[in-house]
């Protein structure tokens, strides 16, 4: 099970054939090896049985000079 705040990607592909790669980020742990989390993208095309990563860390994003100021 992944931590609280763990950023997961789930990956597969749509009815279409499409590539799906959508980032989200556990909220509440629901047991049953279930998590409640809140996608960073949109969610089209995402099914059941779709492959799920556990990062293993919290969301993060690079930054650069121009965002530092």
């Amino acid at each position: 099970m992944p931590n609280i705040y763990n950023a997961l990607v789930v990956k597969g592909r749509d009815t279409a054939g499409q590539q799906i790669k959508v980032t989200c980020e556990v909220q509440q742990l629901l047991g049953n090896n279930r998590v409640k989390a809140v996608a960073m993208s949109t969610t089209d095309g995402l099914m059941r049985g779709m492959e799920v990563i556990d990062t293993g860390a919290a969301l993060s994003v690079p930054v650069g000079g121009a965002t530092l100021g």
